[in-house]
């Protein structure tokens, strides 16, 4: 039986980075020409020069929020915010709405998403029928599910959420060897089907999505029988990256360009530190270029043992957006960083809010090797002139402070 998906998963992870730098630029050039918004966002940019990581860094992040923003002020004349690349008709066979609600546009291609090598890393094979039970109304994620399993070449049952007793006798009597859905439904079915004395046995494999799945969960379900995967993929990118048999991480997708950023910046982290996922997707119909998930993650050492070759990360490990209310003001990571970027000799700064509500204690750490004499006072103006709150401020080692992605730290009592 093949083993993969196709052959990108095993190219030299040398050629891979030829062919995406390759790939970069024209694509730049394509959020330039083809979208209003990044017309605007990247005005003056040279797309040709954007050949490296390095020079891919350099350019803005758009986060969901901006993008939403951008929406709501166009709602009349472009839902998309300028953000699509296509029109409606053949080109755009279907307008998804996600909580926002942020319209996203359906591409017309095979495999849009690029769901099929998640699916197929699963164990999803052409022949199969997959039960999807991702919700088919307003949103995409099922759309994603079902048209990667086509391009797997599996048959799909559309059977959405919900409706607990009419899925388990579809299951019972159209005998799916799949699932496609968020992993906390498929307990629920398994649950009911213990209840009821429904036949689901012949479910055996399932790719999951939208939810974390925590080890032992995944553990539960091998109990019973069912090998679950989990993806990890978005309305706005697609697949960005998905679980193999190794179950060590998960494995980045080949049609994506990803970074590890620090949450609230554009700077990459060193490898292995936690950060917020922000992807640059070779989508020429919704073509974004260093979209910040939210989300974080970190890139793991080494290659699968699948043999597949590309980058791995951890999965998710909790939200970038770690926004604060401290005495009745709003403290954003982009703040914290401000502030670290005015002090070279600063490694890493993490702010810390304790104490009571109503009683804030606000602290700046900051990693310095060899801090000279009065950078905490000088921190600490910065820290007020930045936002307009008053803090202490703790110098410590580098390598103190915890790698979990945190800028933003809120220990307070809320008893």
């Amino acid at each position: 039986m093949q083993d993969y998906f196709d052959s990108l998963e095993t190219r030299p992870a040398g050629q891979r980075e030829a062919d995406l730098m390759a790939a970069l630029p024209a694509q730049v050039a394509h959020a330039q020409h083809a979208t209003t918004a990044y017309a605007e966002i990247l005005a003056g940019v040279d797309a040709a020069s954007i050949v490296s990581r390095a020079a891919l860094a350099r350019l803005p992040v758009t986060r969901k929020h901006e993008l939403l923003e951008r929406q709501k002020a166009q709602r009349a004349s472009d839902p998309f915010g300028g953000f699509a690349a296509v029109r409606r008709g053949p080109a755009m066979p279907r307008v998804f709405a996600s909580p926002g609600p942020i319209y996203e546009p359906d591409g017309s291609t095979r495999d849009h998403w690029r769901m099929g090598r998640a699916l197929f890393a699963a164990g999803f094979r052409s022949g199969d029928l997959v039960h999807n039970c991702f919700s088919y109304h307003m949103t995409p994620g099922a759309f994603l599910m079902e048209s990667g399993a086509h391009a797997v070449g599996c048959t799909v049952f559309p059977a959405g959420t919900g409706q607990t007793e009419q899925q388990l006798q579809a299951i019972a009597e159209l005998r799916p060897g799949c699932y496609t859905g968020t992993p906390s439904f498929l307990r629920i079915l398994v649950e009911k089907a213990q209840e009821s004395g429904s036949d689901i046995s012949s479910l055996r494999k399932g790719l999951v999505g939208g939810e974390a799945f925590p080890p032992s969960l995944r553990d539960w379900f091998l109990e019973r029988g069912l090998h679950v995967f989990q993806s990890y993929a978005t309305a706005d990118l697609g697949l960005i990256a998905y679980e193999t048999a190794s179950r060590e991480g998960m494995v980045i997708d080949e049609g994506v360009i990803v970074e590890i950023v620090r949450p609230g910046t554009g700077d990459p982290v060193a490898p292995g530190e936690v950060g917020e996922v922000v992807v640059t997707t070779l989508n020429p119909t919704y073509p974004l270029v260093r979209f910040g998930t939210g989300d974080l993650s970190a890139v793991l050492p080494g290659q699968d043992p699948t043999g597949r070759t590309n980058t791995r990360i951890k999965g998710w490990l909790g939200r970038a957006d770690q926004t604060t209310k401290i005495r009745g003001m709003f403290v954003h990571p982009s703040q914290v960083a401000d502030i670290a970027r005015r002090f070279p000799e600063i490694v890493k700064a993490r702010l810390v809010v304790s104490g009571e509500m109503a009683n804030d204690v606000m602290t700046f750490q900051a990693e310095a090797a060899a801090p000279p004499q009065g950078l905490d006072a000088r921190i600490g103006e910065a820290v007020r002139d930045v936002t307009k709150l008053r803090a202490e401020v703790q110098l410590v080692q580098p390598g103190t402070l915890p790698n979990d992605g945190k800028v933003i730290e809120d220990a307070r009592s809320y008893k």
